[in-house]
C-alpha cells in the first residue's frame, strides 16, 4: 500500500501529515518510534513496536482513553492527579520565591526556555503532566519551553503529553496571583468585570476565541477561568474577577466564555476521534469556584485564614449555582460543558445537611459528589484550588496552606479525604508521595480493587482533556508561527475595542435620568488645556505581606495625554483637571487589632451597625464597633484638593475599580466620573476626547453608604440601596451614560 502521509522537518521536531487524518508532531528522540499501518503514520508512544488502541488516532477518544488507563500504573495515575505549583518562563522567579519559599531549586538554565532541574524532577520522577505557567517572557519563548517539555515526556513511559494551564493573562497589569499571567506579547482585554460591563455575550465569546488561539500559540491548553462566582458581596477581595452580580448576565457570559475557549473552527477541529467541537484551537475551560465563593462572611476572602467561611443569611445558595448549572454546564457549542471545575477554598457554612460537615468545598463529599456529580450530572475534571492540602500559615497572610476545616489531618489524610469526596486533581502539588499514601489508606479501608477503580475514574477524566485538545497527536509549536499569532493586529484591535466598551460613564455634569444632556462636560475639545496633578500613594502592604513605601506618581501619563490635549502644569492655566484613582483598599484583619470591617469608603469607617455575632465558626469574629481605615484615603484628598485648585472649572475623575465603593465622598466634587476595569489609559483618553462613545453599564450596584453594605446579605445579589448622585441618577445595576444621556437599550431591558 502506498504511503498516505508526508513529513515536514521543523525546528526541533517533525510534522507528519496523514492524508485526511491526524497531523502528528514528533520530537527528535521519537522519530525512530513511528509505526506505519495501512499506509498511515502513528506514534508508538510506549515504544513496544505495536499499534495499541490509545495510539490509534482513527479510534474514538473514549476507546483510546479506556485502553490507556488500563496500561497506567498507580504511580503514573498519581502523577496525573498533580497540578504543579506556579512556573515561570521568564528571567527570575519572584512569584515562586514568594509563594513557595524553600521549594525553588538553583536556576541552572542556559536559556530562558530550558527546563529547570525542579521541572525535570516533577516530570520524570513524579509523573506530573499538568503544569501551571504563571509568567512568560513572550510567545516564542513559551513555545520553545513547551517543545522541550513535551519532547521530554513523549520519550518516557507511556508518552503522555503535558497539559499546560494559565490563570487569566490578557490584562494590561498583573496585580494579583490570579491575574499574574498578564503580558507576554498578547492582546490586551479588560478583566472579567470589564467584559461584563459590555453586557454582551457575543463580545465575551469573541474574547474566548481570540484568547484560546493565543494560549495555544504558547502551548497552553487549559484556562484556569472563567471565574463565574456571583459577586453578591461587594467587599469580596476577588470581586473584580467575576462577571458581577447579575445572575442572568453571569449565566450568559459563563456560557459564552466557555464556548469561545473550547470550540475549534472546522479546519482546526480534530479530524477523527468522535469529539465534536474540539481541536487544535480548543482550550479547556476550568470554571471557578464551585459552588460559588462570593459570599464570604463580612466580605473576607478564603485565601486568608480570617476569611475561610462562606455564609448564606439570605438562603441564596441555590442562586449561586446558576452560572454553573444553567450556564457553563449547558453550552451552545458542540463541546457541551466546561471541561473542568475548581471548588473554592471556603467552608460553605451549614450547607451540608447530609453528612453534617463544615469543611472546605474540595473536602466536602456532599458538595462534590452529591451535588456536583450526582444531582447536576457533571463528569468532567474537578481540581482543587492551589495549596489546600498544605499546612496552614499565619491567619493574615496569603502564603501557606488553606486546609480549612481539616487543619488537624495530615497532608496525606487531606489527599485521601479529597479523593473520597469525588475530586480528581490536587492544585499546587508537585509531589506524588501524599497521593500514593492516600491510595494505601483507601486500600486498607475499601480494598485494592475499589481504589484502583477510583484512581482510574479520575485518570479517565484527566486524560479526556488531553486527548480532546489534540496533544497526543501534536503537542509541538513553531515559535515563529506563535509569534505571528499571539498579539497579531487583528487580536490587538479586538481587545482594544473591548476596552472601550468596558468603561462606564457614571456622571457627565448635568446629565440627568430621563433627560437629554443640558450641560455635559464630555467629550472634551482637542485644544482643551488639561491639568494632571501628581498623586500621592501612601505606604501600604501588598497581598503577599510586603510593605510598599509611600511615593508620588503621575496619575496619568503626561506624554500620552499630550497627544490628545494641551497638558498644563498648573490649575490656573487649565480648562479642566484629570484625577485618576483606585477604588478604596482595606484589609479585614490586622495583627494586634483582630477582625476589622472591610471599608468601601475612603475615610475611616466605624462598623456600629455590624452583626454582634458572626454566623460561621465557633470563635468570635465580630467587628462591630471597630474602625478601619483605607490604604488609599489620600485618593479622596487628591480629588478634593484638585477641586479646590480648579474652583468652578471641571474635574474629571477616573476610578480603577476592583470593588463597588461609596462615591458620596467625592462625587459632588467631580464633574464627570468614569470607572474602568483594567484598561489602558489610551482607551480612557479616546473616550473623553470623543474618539469613541461610552456604552458600558454597571455590572453591580454602587452602595449608598457603608450602612447599606452592612445591611445587605452576603449571598443575595443586588440587595443594596444604590447611590443617587448629585444630579439625580441612581448608580444601580445596568446604569450607564452615553453622550445622549442615560442608556436605555435592549441590554438594559434584558438584564436589569
Amino acid at each position: 500500500m502506498s504511503n498516505r502521509w508526508k513529513s515536514i522537518k521543523k525546528d526541533g521536531f517533525t510534522l507528519i501529515v496523514n492524508e485526511g487524518g491526524a497531523t502528528l508532531g514528533v520530537g527528535a528522540d521519537m522519530e525512530e518510534h513511528i509505526l506505519y499501518v495501512d499506509g498511515f503514520a502513528f506514534k508508538d508512544l510506549n515504544k513496544n513496536g505495536v499499534l495499541d488502541p490509545y495510539e490509534d488516532w482513527r479510534l474514538p477518544i473514549e476507546e483510546r482513553i479506556a485502553d490507556l488507563v488500563l496500561r497506567m500504573s498507580i504511580e503514573e495515575i498519581a502523577g496525573l492527579m498533580l497540578y504543579s505549583v506556579h512556573q515561570t518562563i521568564c528571567q527570575g522567579n519572584p512569584m515562586a520565591a514568594l509563594l513557595y519559599p524553600g521549594q525553588t531549586i538553583q536556576d541552572t538554565r542556559k536559556n530562558i526556555w530550558d527546563l529547570t532541574e525542579a521541572q525535570k524532577k516533577f516530570l520524570i520522577e513524579d509523573n506530573l503532566r499538568h503544569v501551571l505557567v504563571a509568567q512568560v517572557e513572550d510567545a516564542p519563548t513559551a513555545a520553545r519551553w513547551n517543545n522541550q517539555a513535551q519532547a521530554l515526556v513523549e520519550a518516557i513511559g507511556l508518552g503522555i503529553p503535558i497539559n499546560t494551564s494559565s490563570d487569566p493573562r490578557h490584562g494590561p497589569i498583573a496585580i494579583a496571583e490570579f491575574n499574574m499571567g498578564s503580558g507576554g506579547d498578547i492582546s490586551v482585554w479588560p478583566d472579567h468585570l470589564g467584559l461584563a460591563a459590555a453586557f454582551d455575550p457575543a463580545l465575551v465569546k469573541r474574547f474566548g476565541e481570540v484568547a484560546s488561539k493565543e494560549y495555544r500559540a504558547m502551548g497552553i491548553t487549559t484556562a484556569l477561568s472563567p471565574q463565574i462566582d456571583i459577586a453578591s458581596e461587594p467587599r469580596w477581595f476577588r470581586f473584580s474577577g467575576t462577571f458581577g452580580e447579575g445572575v442572568k448576565l453571569s449565566i450568559d457570559l459563563a456560557r459564552a466564555y466557555c464556548d469561545g475557549f473550547q470550540s475549534s473552527e472546522d479546519e482546526r477541529a480534530l479530524k477523527t476521534g468522535n469529539a465534536p467541537g474540539w481541536g487544535f484551537d480548543s482550550v479547556n475551560a476550568m470554571i471557578k469556584h464551585w459552588p460559588g465563593g462570593g459570599s464570604g462572611e463580612g466580605g473576607r476572602d478564603a485565601h486568608f485564614g480570617y476569611g475561610k467561611y462562606a455564609v448564606y443569611p439570605g438562603n441564596g445558595f441555590e442562586e449561586m449555582l446558576k452560572p454553573f448549572t444553567e450556564g457553563a454546564f449547558h453550552l451552545n457549542g458542540k463541546t457541551g460543558a466546561a471541561a473542568a471545575v475548581m471548588p473554592y477554598y471556603t467552608v460553605s457554612w451549614g450547607i451540608d445537611k447530609k453528612y453534617g460537615e463544615n469543611v472546605g468545598n474540595s473536602y466536602n463529599k456532599y458538595i462534590i459528589t452529591d451535588l456536583l456529580r450526582e444531582k447536576y450530572g457533571y463528569d468532567g475534571v474537578v481540581c482543587t484550588d492551589w495549596l489546600i492540602t498544605a499546612d496552614k500559615g499565619p491567619i493574615d497572610t496569603f502564603i501557606g496552606g488553606k486546609c480549612w476545616g481539616v487543619e488537624d489531618l495530615t497532608v496525606a489524610e487531606r489527599h485521601y479525604k479529597i479523593l473520597m469526596a469525588g475530586v480528581d486533581q490536587f492544585g499546587g502539588n508537585n509531589d506524588k508521595g501524599p497521593v500514593l499514601e492516600a491510595y494505601q489508606m483507601g486500600v486498607r479501608e475499601h480494598g485494592e480493587e475499589a481504589m484502583q477503580a477510583r484512581f482510574r475514574q479520575s485518570a479517565h477524566r484527566l486524560l479526556r482533556n488531553i486527548f480532546r485538545t489534540g496533544l497526543f497527536e501534536n503537542p509541538y509549536l513553531d515559535p515563529q508561527e506563535s509569534r505571528a499569532v499571539a498579539g497579531c493586529p487583528e487580536f490587538v484591535s479586538a481587545g482594544y475595542d473591548a476596552q472601550l466598551r468596558s468603561i462606564v460613564l457614571l456622571k457627565n455634569a448635568a446629565v440627568k435620568a430621563g433627560t437629554q444632556s443640558s450641560a455635559p462636560v464630555l467629550p472634551l475639545p482637542k485644544k482643551t488645556k488639561v491639568y494632571i496633578p501628581k498623586r500621592h500613594i501612601s505606604e501600604s502592604r501588598n497581598w503577599f505581606g510586603v510593605t510598599v513605601p509611600a511615593h508620588d506618581i503621575e496619575s496619568m501619563s503626561l506624554g500620552l495625554a499630550a497627544q490628545y490635549f494641551e497638558v498644563v502644569a498648573a490649575a490656573a492655566e487649565a480648562d479642566c483637571a484629570f484625577c485618576y484613582i483606585d477604588s478604596p483598599k482595606s484589609d479585614g484583619y490586622r495583627e494586634g487589632e483582630g477582625y476589622l470591617p472591610i471599608n468601601l469608603q475612603y475615610r475611616p469607617y466605624t462598623a456600629n451597625n455590624a452583626r454582634a455575632k458572626n454566623i460561621a465558626g465557633s470563635d468570635d469574629r465580630s467587628y462591630r464597633g471597630k474602625t478601619n481605615v483605607t490604604a488609599n484615603e489620600s485618593d479622596l484628598d487628591f480629588i478634593l484638593n484638585t477641586k479646590k485648585e480648579m474652583k468652578d472649572k471641571p474635574v474629571i475623575v477616573f476610578v480603577h475599580t476592583v470593588n463597588p465603593f461609596v462615591a458620596a465622598e467625592f462625587e459632588p466634587a467631580a464633574d464627570a466620573v468614569l470607572i474602568e476595569f483594567a484598561v489602558e489609559q489610551k482607551a480612557l483618553l479616546d473616550l473623553v476626547s470623543g474618539k469613541a462613545e461610552p456604552s458600558a453599564l454597571l455590572p453591580f450596584q454602587m452602595p449608598a453608604d457603608m450602612e447599606t453594605v452592612e445591611a445587605q446579605a452576603e449571598d443575595i445579589p443586588r440587595d443594596m440601596k444604590p447611590y443617587t448622585d448629585s444630579v439625580g441618577n441612581s448608580w444601580d445595576f445596568a446604569f450607564g451614560l452615553n453622550w445622549r444621556g442615560v442608556i436605555e437599550d435592549e441590554r438594559v431591558k434584558r438584564y436589569r
